[in-house]
């Protein structure tokens, strides 16, 4: 997984899965949020704009990550 902040157009990128570039199919969720899918479905990133605005200026400056045991099928 990768997170990427881009200040200049104040975007937040979430990368769960890496595919090719220009194979996602974008589909927004809400004004801020855009959701992007493989041909088959499998979310595979989520793009959060106006990302200070939602999140809060100072919560961009901290990123925390939990990692928790995988659920056993």
């Amino acid at each position: 997984m990768k997170i990427n902040y881009d200040p200049s157009v104040d975007s937040i990128y979430i990368e769960l899965h890496p595919i090719e570039p220009g194979t996602a199919q974008a589909k927004e969720r809400s004004d801020e949020i855009i959701a992007d899918y493989t041909g088959d479905g499998k979310l595979v990133g989520i793009e959060i704009l106006d990302a200070s605005q939602l999140l809060g200026k100072e919560d961009l400056q901290k990123i925390y990550f939990e990692v928790s045991a995988p659920v056993s099928a």
